[in-house]
Parts: structure tokens; sequence; C-alpha cells
């Protein structure tokens, strides 16, 4: 059986890979900025437990104007970036990225589904169950009697 997901993953990861080592070699032009979102409870991150604490789940970095010792490696990559002027040393394992983006090109890749997104389709779905026993009034004619 071939793994189309699996193959497909592994170079959408090898393309962010290729922008993290451009943006090493030669910075960020222009309005660049990468957003990266990832898992912050993934066994492949590495972060200080009061970000754990402030995103229990999920984390969404932006590479712009203050990083720090970028270095990407063939399963993580590492920063340093400013969090309310604290430097902090973040290591995020690719694995653990749900998804990228760099708004000024209008480009992106999802690579998977965030557990915070499937938590507000579930609540979706739930709301419109509750919606299918509610009577809708507008439906009905009013009474125009004098």
């Amino acid at each position: 059986m071939i793994e189309y997901n699996k193959i497909l993953n592994k170079n959408m990861i090898n393309v962010l890979k290729d922008i993290l080592k451009k943006i090493k070699d030669t910075g960020l032009s222009n309005n660049n900025h990468l957003y990266i979102t990832f898992s912050t409870i993934h066994n492949t991150v590495k972060l200080p437990n009061w970000i754990r604490k402030k995103y229990p789940e999920e984390m969404t970095i932006v590479i712009q104007y203050e990083y720090y010792d970028l270095e990407v490696n063939n399963r993580d990559f590492s920063i340093t970036l400013s969090f309310n002027d604290i430097k902090t040393n973040l290591v995020i394992g690719y694995n653990a990225i749900i998804s990228f983006a760099d708004p000024s090109e209008n480009f992106g890749l999802i690579l998977q589904k965030s557990k915070i997104q499937n938590k507000i389709k579930t609540e979706i779905k739930s709301n419109k169950l509750k919606e299918n026993n509610v009577i809708n009034f507008s439906n009905y004619k009013k009474n125009q009697s004098k």
C-alpha cells in the first residue's frame, strides 16, 4: 500500500526546512514573516513550563523582526524568541508542527489537524444538533387581526 499522506507530509516538512534554512542563511526580506503553529504537548517540543502553562495545547510563534540562534536540524529546529523581553529558547520537532504560513506571500501549509480546530468543529456540530430542537418562529405568519 502506498502511504500518500505520509509521503506528502514528509515533503511539506522539507518545504518548511528549506524555508527555515533560507531564513538562517540570509534572514528575512521585504515583509516576509513566518507563522508556525505547533503542539506544545508533543514529546519533541522543549519549552519552559511558564510558556507550556500559558499554551497548554498549541502555540503559534512569529518569526519576523526579533529572533536569535536559529538552528535547523533533521528532526527539529531551535530558535530563541523574546517573550515580554525575556529571551527564551524553543526546540520544536517537525512532527509537532500543525501549520506554517507567510501571510506576506499568501502562502501556507497545514501539516496536521489541530486539536483546537477539532474541538471547535465538535462544538459547532453539537450546537447544530441543539438547533434542530428549536422552533424557528420566523416561519410562521403574524396574526394580522384588528
